[in-house]
């Protein structure tokens, strides 16, 4: 029996060492940053006194109102993002992939605020409902419900840009 040759058990070891990968490595999916899109003017609303006027975003197709405001890093103090239900019904909304946290204000058919999720966390996944059913929703940065002393039953107007 021949042994083999030094060059054929060099060539052997070395396939072995570079086939064996470096499994330690983790893999991460890079997601792009997600730019703020003025979509619309919100009014927040107090006995037809304006409170605030805010730049919105708006969801109001299935997919926008599943994603939302996940993946985002930031929104500015005047910013926020309104979804729109086809009917008012009791809702409940979640963090899940949302990194900034959130004050979550749902509002009535008659566009009254009807219940709030305060300081709601980045990437929490606890369900936050409604106390009442609501059709419209708006998500602002978290502590804008004190700092701008909104409270049940004030109410909003928007407008849709063209």
């Amino acid at each position: 029996m021949k042994k083999p040759s030094n060059l054929l058990l060099a060539f052997i070891i070395s396939g072995l060492l570079f086939s064996c990968g470096d499994e330690t490595k983790e893999s991460s999916i890079e997601v792009p940053e997600i730019e703020f899109t003025k979509e619309g003017e919100l009014y927040l609303l107090k006995q037809a006194d304006t409170i605030k006027k805010v730049d919105i975003e708006i969801a109001d197709t299935e997919y926008e109102r599943q994603t939302g405001l996940m993946y985002r890093k930031s929104m500015e103090e005047d910013q926020g993002m309104l979804f729109i239900y086809p009917n008012e019904a009791p809702r409940s909304f979640y963090m899940k992939n949302t990194y900034i946290p959130l004050d979550i204000i749902f509002y009535d058919k008659d566009s009254s605020a009807v219940s709030f999720q305060e300081n709601a966390k980045p990437l929490d996944e606890t369900s936050l409902p409604s106390e009442k059913p609501a059709q419209f929703i708006l998500e602002l940065n978290a502590g804008k419900v004190k700092e701008w002393n909104i409270e049940l039953g004030d109410k909003i107007d928007f407008k849709q840009l063209e």
